[in-house]
């Protein structure tokens, strides 16, 4: 029988962005792909003192003792993968996502389980295609030592743990080192920046540059005009609060469209209940009836937040 214990270990986990949709339109073609860029990832995965300790499908697991030659063999990994997809079509790129993780593991044999393996998954399929992911636990240890930039994501949630787990997306465009060169284990080593990278990771990991900015804009000129309106037409009613009200509400859920810190689907409750409130004081005659919807939606907030950790 194995011997089954603990270790404290750096969890690298990738696989391939559309694997099911490149299988379908070319199956030996995307098997050759996938065996190619699997030889380069061991190789450097093995060049950075790491060892791969599983693949399935188009998945690959690989630990290391060291964080800082993790993240560095990530980034190796997408720079070279990177260039193999250069002169390949767009709809046929081999694009991975990797998710790292720095957890506690039990290790049975050449296997690892545990909850610090799940949050590496969870990672990796957080990362935009030819991408990498971090945890909070990996962006301690290599913050001042990699030659990368790092753009903090929030909390993901993670079946089985309780809590959020704060995770970075790694820059490889906007690489940087702050470290002095006497704190390095050795000589700098920059990256190549290879452009088709950067341009995937940030379409997935952020919103259109001023996007939402200039739609809070608009909403809010909106409201300013209905206002303005209203107390120029002075009539005794001040009747722009509906339609500033609903602006209000449109801003909101244009925020949670995008925002990664908190579940969307519970946000959006929460923003149902404090409409209704706003309709109810706006309004006002007396009687707080929206208490009883918003009592009924707080009910139905509890159950997905149950059902979620």
């Amino acid at each position: 029988m194995s011997e089954t214990r603990r270790k404290l270990t750096t969890i690298f986990c990738a696989d391939v962005q559309d694997y099911t949709r490149l299988m379908g339109a070319d199956e030996e073609g995307t098997l050759a792909s996938l065996k190619r860029c699997r030889e380069a990832m061991g190789r450097l995965i093995e060049s950075h003192g790491g060892r791969v300790v599983n693949t399935w499908g188009d998945g690959l697991i690989a630990d290391f003792p060291s964080v800082v030659e993790a993240v560095r063999a990530a980034v190796d990994t997408q720079n070279e993968l990177a260039g193999f997809n250069a002169d390949r079509p767009a709809d046929g790129r081999m694009l991975f996502r990797i998710g790292i993780n720095l957890g506690d593991v039990i290790v049975e044999g050449d296997d690892i389980y545990g909850d610090g393996v799940n949050i590496a998954a969870r990672l990796q399929t957080s990362a935009a295609a030819g991408g990498i992911v971090i945890s909070s636990t990996v962006y301690d240890q290599v913050r001042n030592k990699v030659a990368v930039g790092f753009e903090f994501l929030g909390s993901l949630m993670v079946k089985n743990v309780d809590e959020g787990v704060p995770s970075y997306a790694v820059k490889i465009g906007d690489a940087r080192d702050e470290t002095p060169s006497a704190e390095r284990s050795g000589p700098a080593q920059p990256q190549p920046q290879p452009q088709p990278v950067m341009a995937a990771a940030k379409a997935e990991t952020t919103p259109a540059p001023g996007g939402q900015q200039r739609l809070y804009g608009v909403l809010g000129v909106i409201a300013a005009v209905l206002i303005g309106i209203n107390l120029l037409s002075w009539q005794g009613v001040f009747w722009a609060r509906f339609p500033v009200l609903a602006l209000a509400v449109v801003a909101a859920l244009a925020w949670n469209r995008d925002q990664i810190l908190f579940n969307r689907k519970i946000t959006l409750l929460a923003i149902l209940a404090l409409g209704l409130a706003g309709i109810n004081l706006f309004a006002w005659t007396g009687q707080f009836w929206a208490v009883w919807p918003i009592l009924g939606i707080a009910a139905v907030m509890g159950v997905r937040w149950s059902m979620r950790r």
